[in-house]
């Protein structure tokens, strides 16, 4: 963790400075600052046009019924490239535009979400009527057991129908299934 951070706020800013220098030697000092500003505005737009086409594909997948998890991501892997190429500097542009190219993009957010899953606690609080109940999910490698803790164990998904409001109860095949309920009282048969 403390090497990735030093990594991020010190080795690659010096990095990027020792590169402007030497491109300026090489090209001059401005067409280096024309390269910085020119993928700083190219960045810029981006951001602001698949910001906006990550939501409409989002959007769109809720709309169809099916969970917007990869119109997020790649959204995000976008928006991540467009804030790479807004960065001065020549390995965040260089960054920024492979994560333009559609196969490499996905191949690292698959990476990512893979790492993320492999390492991490995930956590999901709902809430009650009787207040607030929290579970966790323990990564793979986790030697406690599963429902160890309070309020943890398996997620089942499923599909359900409530039987107060069918009019025959699909378990019993005979005439004599429960009615719904009106006014308090069970409809005669």
């Amino acid at each position: 963790m403390w090497i990735a951070l030093f990594l991020i706020f010190v080795a690659v800013p010096l990095l990027e400075l020792a590169l402007l220098i030497k491109l300026g030697q090489l090209i001059g000092l401005w067409p280096t600052i024309a390269i910085v500003i020119a993928t700083a505005v190219w960045g810029t737009a981006i951001l602001h046009h698949q910001g906006f086409a990550a939501l409409r594909r989002a959007a769109d997948s809720l709309n169809q019924g099916k969970p917007p998890v990869e119109p997020v991501v790649d959204g995000f892997m976008l928006m991540l490239a467009g804030i790479l190429l807004v960065a001065p500097g020549l390995i965040t542009d260089l960054a920024g535009l492979l994560l333009l190219i559609p196969p490499l993009r996905k191949a690292v957010a698959t990476w990512g979400l893979q790492r993320m899953l492999a390492t991490g606690t995930i956590h999901a609080t709902t809430w009650r009527s009787k207040g607030r109940t929290e579970q966790r999910a323990a990564p793979p490698d986790d030697p406690r057991q599963p429902g160890a803790a309070a309020g943890t164990g398996p997620i089942i998904e499923g599909e359900f129908e409530r039987l107060d409001e069918t009019t025959q109860d699909p378990r019993r095949p005979d005439d004599t299934a429960t009615r719904p309920f009106r006014n308090g009282h069970a409809k005669e048969p």
